[in-house]
């Protein structure tokens, strides 16, 4: 069985108190209390703070663009759908750059667990608004404050009809635990997004202005009902919920797809000279 040792990657370069420490930390023991070997997934992520994540672990990693995380995920998962796929990536990263490609991947319902460090703010490349910073806020190239309206990110999944809707806090490590447990047991494509202060770049969105909003959803609320799901969805200010927010149970992209039904593309049997045959039809 895993242990922490085995999961050790390269020493973090992330700021001192920085909510990925805990975020980093969250995941190993969830992988470790699931049984799950770091030769036995994989991880695929972008640009950004984040996308250092899997740099501090041992597993298969792919570190792709900017934005693009979802795209190579998608890709291993339809090669190798035995292989649990892990997408990491930031606000700014996901919800910005690749705001396409998370649409899509929640329609097609691809078996990939993404998370998001959603910290409210560019934190690599300097304190730039992300789609997730509030409005008015003041950053080094807003001077007059942030003019645009907040992403909800955990509305727009719901209104698409995502497989796996939830939010978790890095303040909060064994809840979060709890919903990264979800995730990764759940069948279909999943979104956590994780509520990170960034303790460099963003003074507003601090430990302490999350402890004073965030809450846990109430025990018999039905995370099925996905009507109430978007209203629960649409809280965001005074009072934040944490918790599984929407979740449904339907077909996966990787079981429509009849050619991998009953095997992985990566065991196919592939003769180069099939391949010359059809190029030949293109001449």
């Amino acid at each position: 069985m895993a242990t922490l040792e085995d999961y050790k990657g390269l020493t973090p370069a992330w700021c001192p108190g920085c909510g990925n420490f805990a975020i980093l930390k969250t995941f190993k023991d969830v992988m470790i209390e699931l049984g799950i070997e770091p030769h036995q997934f994989t991880i695929v992520s972008g640009i950004g703070q984040s996308g250092k994540f899997p740099h501090y672990l041992r597993c298969n990693t792919f570190n792709g663009l900017h934005g693009r995380t979802l795209p190579v995920a998608t890709g291993i998962r339809l090669t190798n759908h035995e292989m649990p796929v892990i997408a990491v990536a930031g606000d700014g990263d996901c919800y910005g750059e690749g705001g396409n490609h998370l649409i899509h991947a929640m329609r097609r319902n691809i078996n990939v667990k993404l998370f998001v460090h959603d910290n409210q703010i560019y934190g690599l490349t300097k304190g730039q608004p992300s789609p997730t910073t509030m409005e008015g806020m003041i950053t080094k190239n807003q001077p007059f404050g942030v003019m645009s309206e907040q992403l909800n990110p955990i509305a727009l999944a719901v209104a698409l009809d995502c497989s796996f809707v939830a939010r978790g806090f890095a303040g909060d490590m064994e809840h979060l635990k709890f919903l990264m447990k979800s995730a990764i047991q759940h069948k279909g494509f999943t979104l956590l997004d994780i509520l990170q202060p960034c303790v460099t770049f963003n003074k507003i969105n601090t430990y302490e202005w999350y402890k004073q909003r965030v809450y846990h959803i109430e025990a018999d609320y039905n995370p099925e009902d996905r009507i109430n799901a978007f209203r629960k969805a649409l809280e965001f200010g005074d009072r934040i919920p944490l918790g599984i927010i929407y979740k449904n149970n339907r077909p996966t992209f990787e079981e429509r797809i009849p050619t991998i039904n009953n095997s992985t593309l990566l065991k196919e049997y592939f003769n180069p000279v099939n391949l010359d045959k059809i190029l030949e039809e293109f001449y």
